[in-house]
């Protein structure tokens, strides 16, 4: 619905990925969701590609995403019931891109190399459906994220750190559930997907 909106929030989303890579790079800290991320790679390289890809899914949706709806939505246009419709809309829409290429990538996955269990290659259809359950269910909570930011964003800076500080906390740990042994989609589907700001209330996007 807006393409240059889309436009400038696509690259603040792909500036908060590449940070954090940089910085890791550099040896300088990184956020704790990409930290849990960034050292499970090191720590176990050979494991296979979807779980080091549903790590860094994790890291960069839930606690990167919200951060880049709030770099290009003010707390009036928040406010704006008009412009707070078109935003969540475009929001709405890039999920159901982002849903609709989980079949391709999956297939990319085995054409990298990647390395799947006979149960892996049994789970392959649940997991793609989880997959997209994920990026539906994520939305919402990315989406209440972002609000509740804005609402701390409207207190002054310190309520905005300590709000983006929880969510560091709640993405870190998140990801940190997810190194544990087993199927990570299936333990996603039991346990839930996304992370919730206590302040956050979920509502249908709009």
């Amino acid at each position: 619905m807006d393409p240059p909106w889309v436009e400038r929030w696509d690259v603040a989303f792909a500036d908060l990925y590449l940070a954090p890579v940089t910085a890791d790079l550099d040896g300088r800290p990184v956020p704790g969701p990409w930290g849990v991320a960034y050292a499970y790679a090191r720590t176990d390289p050979d494991q296979p590609l979807l779980r080091h890809l549903l790590l860094g899914m994790n890291a960069h949706i839930n606690y990167d995403l919200p951060q880049a709806l709030l770099s290009v939505i003010t707390d009036d246009e928040f406010d704006d019931p008009v412009v707070r419709a078109r935003r969540g809309e475009d929001h709405r829409l890039m999920d159901d891109l982002l849903t609709s290429r989980v079949s391709a990538e999956d297939a990319e996955l085995d054409a990298a190399g990647s390395v799947r269990s006979r149960v892996d290659r049994v789970l392959q259809p649940a997991n793609r459906e989880a997959t997209r359950r994920f990026l539906r269910e994520s939305r919402r909570k990315v989406w209440a994220n972002a609000r509740a930011l804005s609402a701390a964003r409207r207190k002054g800076p310190e309520a905005y750190d300590a709000a983006l500080a929880r969510l560091e906390q709640l993405s870190a740990a998140k990801v940190s559930e997810l190194v544990r042994p087993g199927q990570v989609l299936l333990r996603l589907a039991v346990r839930g997907f996304g992370v919730v700001l206590p302040e956050a209330t979920l509502v249908k996007v709009d």
